[in-house]
């Protein structure tokens, strides 16, 4: 993995992040799925976080990332969930039937530093995730 450069240091911080759909819906599949992942992408390249790992599940994100110390966890989930949300819901108008009021994603999200568990085991545990039923409907974000 490579170190992120700021000014002052040589550092990058890691974390995983966990996120669902508000009521636990299974509406992240197909179209919508595969919007969400791209939108993500697009999210991290432009706040300059590396996604290590990833999955988009059909009820619920998970995100093993890479990034700078500048950066806060809440604003990184701030732009994550807010930009998903408000351009899923542009774009695929059937949702607000579904979600009125302009809620896509569920309140709050699971946070966890990375540091004290080995890569070896954070990959083994998103793969597990990966192979459980209905896994061929999860799409992996790399």
């Amino acid at each position: 993995m490579e170190n992120r450069r700021s000014p002052h240091n040589i550092n990058s911080l890691q974390v995983h992040l966990v996120w669902i759909t508000k009521y636990r819906y299974h509406i992240l599949q197909g179209d919508i799925q595969l919007r969400c992942r791209d939108i993500l992408r697009q999210v991290c390249n432009s706040l300059d976080i590396q996604i290590i790992k990833g999955v988009v599940s059909k009820d619920h994100i998970h995100l093993h990332l890479s990034y700078a110390p500048q950066l806060s966890i809440s604003e990184m989930v701030r732009r994550l969930k807010g930009r998903s949300s408000r351009m899923l819901l542009q774009e695929f108008p059937e949702l607000k039937r579904r979600y009125w009021g302009n809620h896509f994603w569920g309140i709050g999200y699971g946070c966890w530093s990375t540091g004290h568990i080995t890569e070896d085991m954070l990959e083994a545990y998103l793969n597990h995730h990966k192979d459980q039923p209905n896994s061929d409907e999860d799409f992996i974000l790399e």
